[in-house]
């Protein structure tokens, strides 16, 4: 008998923690202390500074800084609301009232609360940091080393079978990409994430999928790891973006001047980009061979929506027509058998599952983001159009599939 929505607990692909002030250099190499991230106190505030730039994006460390309340931009992001609206959320939490965004006992706590017998446990900041160091490859890679070092201290990357907190890899040095590889691998990793953009190295920008990265990725398909693809800040993609506003008469995608995180861009050309960084990323791995290179490799993209998904399925199913040859494999099954797509709480899930496999469609909550909901479970609501069967596949088997747990 199938259980109902009520009776069973979920598996959420998209949790995360907010960074403390010493996430980035509790464990970095002092010989890289002036370059890559440092937190300094910047007009009463502890900020984060990149090249000697204030971030252009994060205002500073989660311990530190006034959070907002969970689930406080739902409505903004479906189109319901307005900057105005929301504002006062934004920074209503006290970081001290929620020791759960912090440790992995207070989480546990609060997962048992919220019926989550698992989840994928991300960052919230480092996710928005490779970009801005760019092109200092040694800095970089310094501080993702450190990074991962820090979670393994705080959340560990199996905790207690039910805390899967995400090592962050970067490709740019092809030779220490494979040794945090190991060195994660050997700590217990189940999943990885890698910036869903170009890979920047000391020879420019590369596709993830170069062969010349086949080394690394032939360890994670031999490993088992989910690697997945997480949104962030990026500044991977900044000259396209620069290049497109300009042909419409803008300096740049960006506003100029003082602006906050929900205001950074200019309104018509982040129409014209928005999304399509995710969609060119799973463009270029599946027409750049990765797949068929490393048929096993199983790929996650969170929280990057799914609006993109059916323009990628019909720029497939065209290429594949139209230049035989051109892939050994159907490009169309490749991307229903090798990649997991987590849509945005407010995306038509019924929608996304015309294009896709439901057995790919993974839950994400985004919890405790503002852009998320208030409560895991309620992404049920967004479901109805499901039968039951398939409701539990999305909410729970599907992630169980990935990532087996000892309640399976």
């Amino acid at each position: 008998m199938t259980q109902s929505a009520e009776q069973i607990t979920v598996f959420d692909v998209d949790n995360h923690y907010w960074e403390t002030s010493d996430a980035f250099t509790r464990h970095r190499n002092p010989k890289y202390a002036d370059r890559g991230v440092q937190v300094k106190e910047v007009d009463g505030r502890m900020r984060y500074v990149v090249r000697g730039e204030l971030h252009p994006w994060i205002p500073g460390p989660g311990d530190v800084n006034p959070r907002p309340r969970p689930g406080a931009l739902f409505d903004y992001f479906a189109g319901k609301g307005t900057k105005a609206d929301v504002a006062g959320s934004l920074t209503s939490e006290d970081p001290a009232d929620h020791p759960e965004w912090y440790d992995h006992d207070a989480r546990i706590k609060v997962m048992d609360q919220q019926g989550v017998e698992a989840l994928w446990l991300f960052p919230s900041q480092g996710v928005c940091m490779e970009g801005p160091m760019q092109p200092d490859i040694e800095a970089s890679v310094d501080i993702f080393r450190a990074f991962n070092r820090w979670i393994d201290d705080d959340w560990g990357f199996a905790y207690q079978d039910r805390i899967f907190a995400v090592p962050y890899l970067t490709l740019s040095d092809l030779p220490s990409a494979i040794a945090e590889l190991e060195w994660a691998l050997g700590k217990g990793a189940r999943v990885a994430a890698l910036r869903p953009g170009p890979v920047f190295t000391a020879d420019g920008f590369k596709s993830p999928a170069d062969p010349l990265f086949d080394q690394f990725w032939a360890r994670v398909a031999e490993a088992g790891l989910v690697m997945t693809a997480h949104a962030g800040f990026d500044d991977g993609y900044r000259d396209v973006e620069d290049a497109v506003a300009r042909a419409w008469g803008y300096q740049s995608r960006r506003r100029q001047g003082s602006v906050s995180s929900l205001a950074f861009y200019e309104p018509f050309v982040d129409a014209i980009m928005h999304h399509r960084l995710v969609h060119d990323f799973l463009a270029a791995v599946l027409t750049h061979g990765l797949f068929e290179r490393h048929p096993t490799l199983r790929l996650a993209s969170i929280e990057n929506g799914a609006t993109w998904v059916p323009e990628l399925v019909r720029v497939l199913r065209r290429l594949h027509s139209q230049n035989p040859g051109m892939f050994a494999r159907n490009p169309v099954d490749q991307f229903h058998e090798n990649v997991w797509i987590a849509p945005f709480v407010e995306d038509d899930v019924l929608e996304l599952a015309r294009h896709i496999p439901v057995e790919r469609i993974l839950f994400g909550s985004d919890w405790p983001h503002a852009e998320g909901v208030a409560n895991p479970r309620d992404f049920f609501g967004h479901l109805t159009g499901f039968s039951a069967a398939d409701q539990i596949k999305i909410m729970r088997d599907n992630a169980r599939e990935l990532v087996p747990t000892s309640r399976r």
